[in-house]
């Protein structure tokens, strides 16, 4: 058994980089994107080359074994071991050179793609290979498993844009690989010139031979490229530390031709066919991947093949051209940018949407990339179609059809033994079957541990043992990542879910989608990563953490792999009462950004609230929990004792500010919002009732209540001039209705559900009367649409509630369809609210702003204030960094005039603290529009009475 301190010790006095041998950092590497698992030792960053060589030397002396880690999305099991793990990603990620001239760059192994790409587009140039994962995946990982992606018709794999690798092996040689032998280790000529009639007949040629070693690059017709034959070897042969890479001249345009065909196979038999038009790529795909193909041509599968031209004309020529061309039921040929990301945002997150099957079905990598000769593909395909059916299996199979590359995720049971015995079955006869239509087990991801096994099936024993005989060249001491490639574990052990507990814990939350399973919603994540991208693009909001921090552990997919620890019980021991959870859980923001974008649906805000009831059940909570977790009850007992003022008071006096915010758990940078004097529901009762229209209950959410009842205000002027009547809850002396959001961010769940049960009776006779029910603020909506039912699921008052529940723009738009909003014509920034894009859409409110003349796009991302999260001591510089984003940028950007929109109590609070900005909320805007139109209004009757006299002589 190692001695694991020891190790540690001693790999903090060789490297310069950190060296992490504690739960959290071993928990968060202990799964890629792959069905496997492994707990490694601990996990070094190392800084240089140096740090890798030190730590190398550590690991040989110790008999350790080392892997190498980039982005965590490797599909096959590559990126997990049991030894080392090098982290590159931390701090090997440069960019350390960009030459034009000759279309190259230097690249360390830890750089993630886009980032490459963002420095080479202002030159017209581009990395050709462009995986689905190109916003975190790493080139590292790329070179590691000869990585492809959608454009290969034109670019080929990443070992056709690799030049030269610098490579640590792992007895401490530095290595310069290139072509003609450079950098080949001793014995490595002698090998293949002993072998040379096998290299030259036993390799398949196809565009997606990715298995195995590509041993066939040192012979001597194809330049004996050394660099080359590493591409695809997943760290087995050496640790790569630096790479030059070529660059290809980027399109000035391009265009997109989306054609439709009746199944899969039509569309996998015509694509051969059209790469003689030279286009960048053509994949495909059928509708079971797709949601909603209201905005694609008819069919029930499609090839979108983009194409490329120096200016727009010529790139939409070359797509009409391959639109007439093409044997179609339908065709589309799109050349708005836009409109293109949009389309393509469905293809790059088919990784996660294949995930789950229609009927919410778990489905599993394992076979995710097999690629056969492109006019073989067609048939291939039905054959494959017919073996998942014997045995009863489903898969949904997509990806690269010009190069004969196909992805698909399975149903596989991998929770019992006689489900893994089907899996291991199955894959043994779809190996058969790959190879008998002259294919490549992996054609994108590598081997692994989910296909090396069955490596003899395609190459022969003898072939194999060529590829353990050139291991032994490169690593004789079998030290860089044991079990794969070469000697491989088996392809049935090691799953991750083997270690998982096989009944349902005892939960809170309803968890609906996962069968009540809380063990099935932390399976959700199956580390595709989306949510460690570090730029936030359009709407999208996941994950703010991540992006503030660039830690592992505060990304969605680093709090979810604590969460399966934590239900394992081998790492995190302590289940629920896990410290690491609790702090890996802390600055997540509850934005709930993943539930929406995450591409398979991962709700870390309701896990983070679950975590929290069950760890602080019967134990003193932080001191937050009891001041801004039960905020309803504190701003309710101001409001009956009339203090508002008295508290606004001493809230704006130094000391009595200091003292309260550190009783509170306060952050000492924050203002304390002040209270209103007179609540919205004081205000509402006291005002003139003049409306007559249809009734819709107008609900007073805790902040518009007692913080911002001006928006309550507003909103019912609106509902008014739209002839709608606005209409109270009912409520008790006790107290009114309320969501629940705040006992449920801070875990509070067993007094969320004493306040919603509550809430569900006092709003029976409008739950049966069917009254619209609008609610103002996006967070208290969204509290009612989703938590609401998964905290109550037994009670169908709380799916009642739920459905009925409308935003003010949907309210105007279901029930006043025919009324116009005032013209307000003025430019806007801000921010949609998170929760408003991950639970409530926000299309009606775009609607709505245009009906109003309100122009522009509000940014994405989240403000960081987030409730309670940015009030919270220790989180106010990630709250900042947060703003900072998107958010502040756009505001500071903003012409003057420009409306400065924010629905949410939180954003207008941290626009007002940051940046001395008064956000202001839709209802807001329109009612003063309403009023200045009324005054106009006014002022022409006046003046027309005015000039009456006149007029009459």
């Amino acid at each position: 058994m190692t001695d694991l301190s020891g190790l540690a010790a001693e790999l903090r006095g060789a490297v310069r980089g950190e060296v992490g041998f504690d739960t959290t950092s071993r928990a968060l590497v202990t799964m890629d994107a792959s069905n496997y698992r492994r707990v490694p030792a601990g996990v070094v960053a190392p800084r240089d080359a140096a740090d890798v060589a030190a730590a190398l030397e550590v690991c040989r002396a110790r008999g350790v074994p080392v892997v190498a880690r980039g982005g965590g999305t490797s599909i096959a099991g590559q990126a997990t071991g049991t030894g080392v793990v090098l982290d590159f990603a931390r701090h090997m990620n440069g960019l350390l050179e960009l030459d034009p001239g000759t279309r190259t760059a230097v690249v360390q192994p830890g750089l993630v793609l886009d980032r490459l790409q963002e420095a080479a587009a202002p030159h017209g140039l581009r990395f050709g290979p462009d995986p689905a994962t190109h916003s975190r995946c790493t080139l590292g990982g790329m070179i590691g498993n000869n990585s492809c992606g959608s454009h290969s018709v034109a670019w080929g794999t990443t070992a056709d844009s690799v030049r030269e690798l610098s490579v640590v092996t792992a007895r401490g040689r530095r290595l310069r690989l290139g072509r003609d032998w450079a950098g080949a280790p001793d014995g490595l000529r002698e090998l293949v010139a002993g072998d040379l009639a096998r290299l030259r007949t036993g390799f398949p040629e196809l565009p997606r031979r990715i298995s195995g070693y590509a041993l066939d690059a040192l012979l001597p017709e194809n330049g004996a490229d050394v660099a080359r034959s590493f591409c695809g070897s997943e760290g087995t042969l050496g640790i790569l530390t630096e790479a030059v890479v070529r660059l290809v001249e980027a399109p000035r345009a391009r265009a997109l031709a989306v054609l439709g065909y009746g199944d899969e196979s039509a569309a996998a038999e015509a694509a051969p066919g059209l790469l003689p038009f030279g286009p960048l790529t053509v994949e495909g795909m059928a509708a079971d991947l797709v949601p909603d193909p209201a905005a694609l041509p008819r069919g029930d599968a499609w090839l979108f093949v983009e194409t490329g031209g120096g200016t727009a004309a010529e790139a939409r020529a070359r797509a009409e051209a391959i639109a007439r061309a093409a044997d179609v039921l339908d065709s589309l040929v799109v050349t708005d940018p836009a409109a293109q990301r949009a389309l393509w945002r469905v293809r790059e997150d088919a990784s996660g949407t294949a995930t789950r099957m229609p009927d919410g079905r778990e489905a599993w990598p394992g076979w995710e990339d097999c690629a056969v000769p492109p006019d073989r593909l067609g048939a291939y395909l039905r054959d494959f179609r017919a073996l998942l059916s014997s045995h009863g299996l489903r898969g949904t199979p997509y990806g690269h059809f010009g190069d004969g590359c196909i992805h698909v995720r399975i149903d596989f049971d991998l929770l019992t033994e006689a489900g893994v015995g089907r899996f291991r079955r199955f894959s043994v006869d779809l190996a058969d079957l790959v190879v008998a239509h002259g294919g490549s087990l992996s054609g994108e991801h590598g081997d692994g541990q989910a296909r090396a096994e069955l490596l003899p099936r395609m190459y022969g024993e003898e072939t194999v043992r060529l590829f353990e005989r050139a291991k032994g060249v490169w690593d004789p001491d079998d030290l860089l990542n044991p079990g794969m490639l070469v000697r491989p574990d088996p392809l049935d052990a090691n799953l991750r879910f083997s270690v998982l507990p096989r009944r349902p814990v005892d939960v809170a939350f309803g968890y609906p989608a996962d069968g009540g399973d809380f063990g099935a919603a932390v399976r959700r994540c199956v580390g595709v990563a989306k949510c460690r991208t570090t730029t936030a693009s359009g709407p999208a909001v996941m994950c703010p953490s991540f992006r503030a921090t660039g830690e592992e552990e505060h990304s969605t997919r680093g709090r979810a792999r604590l969460l399966h620890e934590m239900l394992a019980g081998e790492l995190v021991t302590d289940g629920w009462r896990s410290t690491e959870v609790r702090d890996a859980l802390d600055l997540c923001l509850s934005c709930k950004g993943c539930r929406s974008d995450c591409p398979v649906g991962v709700d870390m805000a309701t896990y983070k609230a679950e975590f929290l009831h069950h760890h602080y059940r019967g134990r003193r909570r932080p001191a937050a929990h009891y001041s801004m977790g039960r905020l309803p009850v504190w701003l309710r007992w101001a409001a009956r004792t009339g203090t508002a003022r008295l508290l606004n008071r001493l809230a704006s006096l130094r000391l009595p500010a200091r003292v309260g915010k550190r009783l509170a758990g306060i952050a000492p940078e924050r203002d304390i919002p002040r209270l209103a004097p007179l609540t919205f529901s004081r205000w509402w009762r006291r005002r003139e009732r003049r409306s007559t229209g249809d009734p819709v209950v107008l609900w007073p959410d805790t902040f518009t209540e007692h913080l911002s009842p001006s928006v309550g205000q507003a909103a019912v002027r609106v509902l008014e001039a739209a002839g709608l009547r606005a209409v109270p809850p009912p409520s008790r002396p006790a107290g009114g209705v309320c969501c629940g959001l705040t006992y449920v961010s801070t875990g509070q769940l067993d007094r969320a559900r004493a306040v919603l049960r509550r809430t569900l009776d006092l709003m029976e006779p409008v739950l049966r009367r069917g009254t619209p029910v609008v609610v103002l603020e996006p967070s208290c909506a969204a509290a009612l649409r989703a938590d609401l039912p998964g905290l109550l699921p037994d009670d169908p008052r709380a799916a009642r509630l739920s459905a009925a529940v409308l935003t003010f723009a949907e309210t105007l738009r279901r029930h006043a369809p025919d009324w116009t909003p005032p013209a307000v014509g003025r430019p806007v920034a801000g921010q949609t609210h998170c929760h408003q894009h991950a639970v409530l859409g926000d299309g009606a409110d775009r609607a709505l702003r245009e009906s109003a003349g309100l122009t522009g796009e509000l940014s994405g991302g989240c403000c960081g204030l987030a409730g309670d999260f940015g009030f919270e001591k220790g989180h106010f510089e990630v709250s900042r960094a947060c703003a900072e984003e998107q958010l502040l940028p756009a505001v500071r950007a903003a012409a003057e005039g420009t409306v400065i929109l924010a629905d949410g109590f939180s954003c207008r609070t941290q626009l007002e603290q940051l940046a001395g900005v008064r956000g202001r909320h839709l209802a807001e805007v329109l009612a003063d529009a309403l009023d200045a139109q009324d005054a106009r209004d006014g002022r022409d009757a006046r003046d027309g009475l005015n000039a009456g006299p006149e007029a009459a002589k």
